[in-house]
């Protein structure tokens, strides 16, 4: 037993020197041990945020994902431009038969639309011409018509048209007295027109009491029918054609009862797989080598996917190196600014564009072997897709400091401008709402809720303002006067109030960006981190180098998937 004032000290055999070794020797072996994981954890950090050009400068590495990404913002451009210049002819040849059967179908059709409505009738004669001028003309269709068209089965499987109208279940003509008796239950009656029966006498169907209209009471008259039709224009883009089912529907509108019939026509485009089709020449082959160049995409965009998704499982065990090391040495968490470092926003974006990038490449490969036909969907994705592709480049102009202004200056004010925007939303809400309910019977841009947003956000901008103002109605003075009020208030609070502040928040981060770039950034703890030296007594090359080299030596192969190549 040691006596007072006697220290005991404990030795410890090492077996492999040979030599004994006491508490201060375990002491300095312990606090070299955690100076060089420090060091070997600052210079993980450093290598993760460095460049692709420091990289290789540094480990002579090759960015394979940066070559990876400019190789694939190639092919996915070269991609969207050959589906985009293929979806312009879908809808060009969509747009030319709607209006082909305007033309055929629509009475007395000028070319040019009435409102948001085709054209109009004004007598009951003119509206029996109208109904009977659709279906004589559907009945001759293959002998007038300029476009490669065949009858279609409607819902009910019948190859003609079907005739419903609407109407009230009673009712009788206003009296002399000024009463009306009406019964506003709704009824609705149909009838098929077949081939056979509109081979027959015309007055034969003409005559039938169906055809009778009671035009007091009569609501709506739709004929509906399908059309076939095949796009050969493709062809001459050595592409399969595609065939088309055309679902056209004509109303004659009578609801308002106000001496005015207005006539509807809408068509609605099917493409489906066109059967028994025999076309000869080298247009198979070609499908085949888009076919090839579609999957070359997927291979491209899933190795981008893979890469992508592995930085960032990498990057999140990274950051928890870093969080457990802080915790332990200074006793307190990180910053979540300096949480966010480790999650790459450009990777979340690579990703996602990358998903996106597979599917529609997908469907546009069945869309182009004519075994789907959702040309929209595939357009969403690709489009945006693309959209996210172009956007990441900015990624790397960042890593120059001319260019990376703008993206500090948009990551600065993001926040402000959503809050900002938010609070801006609420006048322009209440805007809209005041300006449709009090507007909306005298000017027709006010007529509904969207077309009043789209207006104001016109008006914002500094565009159609006299316009705006010259085609309000001067049927009621308190009407025009409190149009006046309302559009004069709202002009000047959001283009000089709101549109200045806006720009001022942007400015304001644009000038801190900059004042930042000349006197500095604030430092954050993970920058004070990887700026400390490895000893806190002394730092000196050789104590660095020392520290580095035992950090080499230390480190073990598996760790090497710790370090992160951008």
């Amino acid at each position: 037993m040691p006596r007072g004032g006697e220290s005991l000290d404990l030795t410890v055999w090492d077996r492999a020197s040979g030599l004994s070794r006491g508490p201060r020797h375990r002491n300095a072996m312990a606090h070299l041990d955690s100076e060089v994981k420090e060091e070997c954890l600052r210079e993980d950090l450093r290598f993760y945020f460095m460049n692709p050009c420091e990289k290789y400068r540094a480990r002579h590495q090759i960015p394979w994902k940066l070559g990876l990404q400019i190789l694939k913002i190639v092919m996915v451009t070269a991609q969207l431009v050959r589906f985009g210049l293929g979806n312009q002819l879908v809808v060009a040849f969509k747009e030319d038969n709607t209006v082909a059967f305007k033309h055929l179908f629509l009475k007395g059709y000028s070319g040019i639309d009435e409102d948001d409505y085709s054209c109009s009738v004004y007598t009951q004669k003119d509206a029996y011409e109208s109904i009977f001028f659709v279906i004589h003309q559907y009945h001759r269709l293959k002998n007038i018509s300029l476009a490669t068209l065949d009858y279609g089965e409607n819902e009910d499987n019948i190859i003609g048209l079907k005739i419903c109208k609407q109407h009230y279940k009673q009712g009788t003509m206003p009296s002399s007295n000024d009463t009306l008796n009406i019964d506003s239950d709704i009824e609705t009656d149909c009838t098929n027109l077949d081939l056979q029966t509109l081979d027959k006498d015309p007055q034969d169907w003409m005559q039938s009491p169906f055809f009778s209209l009671e035009f007091y009471r009569l609501l709506q008259v739709e004929i509906s029918f399908h059309l076939k039709g095949i796009d050969l224009q493709t062809i001459h883009s050595r592409e399969l054609p595609d065939c088309y089912i055309f679902r056209n529907k004509i109303t004659f509108d009578n609801k308002a009862h106000s001496g005015k019939i207005k006539l509807y026509f809408d068509s609605d485009a099917d493409i489906e797989e066109c059967k028994d089709l025999n076309i000869s020449g080298s247009i198979q082959k070609n499908t085949q080598y888009v076919l090839v160049f579609d999957a070359f995409v997927i291979v491209i965009c899933l190795a981008s996917l893979i890469l992508c998704t592995r930085s960032v499982v990498l990057a999140l065990r990274l950051r928890k190196r870093f969080l457990n090391f802080f915790l332990e040495k200074h006793k307190r968490r990180v910053c979540d600014a300096d949480q966010w470092e480790f999650i790459s926003g450009w990777y979340v974006l690579v990703i996602i564009s990358d998903l996106m990038t597979i599917i529609g490449s997908i469907l546009k490969m069945e869309i182009k072997a004519k075994n789907l036909t959702n040309y929209d969907l595939c357009s969403i994705l690709l489009g945006t897709s693309t959209l996210f592709v172009w956007v990441g480049v900015i990624r790397y102009l960042g890593y120059f400091q001319a260019y990376n202004v703008l993206i500090l200056t948009m990551q600065a004010s993001l926040p402000k401008v959503l809050r900002f925007c938010a609070c801006a939303g609420m006048i322009y809400l209440g805007y809209t709402f005041c300006g449709w309910i009090v507007l909306g019977p005298y000017h027709e841009k006010f007529e509904n809720l969207n077309i009043v947003a789209e207006c104001l956000f016109s008006l914002v901008n500094g565009d159609d303002m006299f316009a705006t103002f010259a085609q309000i109605q001067q049927k009621s003075i308190l009407v025009w006067l409190f149009s006046r009020l309302y559009l004069y208030s709202f002009i000047s609070l959001f283009i000089y109030m709101i549109l200045s502040l806006f720009i001022a928040l942007i400015t304001d981060s644009y000038d801190t960006i900059k004042k930042y770039q000349q006197n500095g950034f604030p430092e954050t703890d993970l920058q004070e981190f990887l700026k400390e030296c490895s000893s806190k007594e002394e730092c000196q090359k050789e104590s660095s180098a020392f520290l580095s080299s035992v950090c080499c030596l230390r480190r073990k192969g598996s760790d090497d998937h710790l370090i992160l190549i951008n």
